[in-house]
């Protein structure tokens, strides 16, 4: 990990099929000056490639090792739970800290979530101002845990 100030600059994986969430993700990380490195990729199956090492996520300095994925339920290819799934099965990323961050608001997702091993469930807000402070609040939350 890199640091800046004392600080562990660990990469962060955001998995959000939306352009414009992402884009409104991306949006609220610059204006509250988060340095650490933000990487996105669009579904499930994407985000297990990046994670392993696999199809366009082969080098290590294009995909790196997050401290921390973000991740959307619903989209395309694989779902956020799916994907949730793979990662807790997988040895390799057993431990990788998962967020659900999603609009859903079923009850059985975040049921599902936790039961599947999420580290939270987290609604995402729909107005950019609320966004921007969740996105602030996430970041520092994991900042001050002790990655893996």
């Amino acid at each position: 990990m890199d640091k800046s100030m004392g600080v562990d600059l660990f990469p962060v994986l955001l998995v959000d099929d939306s352009k414009d969430d992402v884009r409104f993700f991306q949006r609220a990380w610059r204006q509250k000056g988060i340095s650490n490195p933000l990487y996105v990729v669009p579904h499930g199956q994407a985000c297990l490639h990046f994670l392993r090492h696999e199809a366009g996520y082969a080098s290590t300095s294009e995909a790196p090792r997050p401290g921390v994925v973000l991740m959307d339920i619903r989209m395309p290819v694989m779902n956020g739970l799916e994907c949730l799934k793979a990662i807790r099965a997988d040895p390799e990323l057993e431990l990788l800290p998962v967020i659900i961050f999603t609009t859903s608001l079923e009850y059985e997702d975040r049921v599902l979530s936790y039961k599947l091993g999420c580290n939270g469930f987290i609604e995402k807000p729909l107005d950019f101002d609320h966004l921007s402070t969740a996105v602030a609040m996430i970041h520092q939350y994991w900042t001050l845990c002790k990655l893996p």
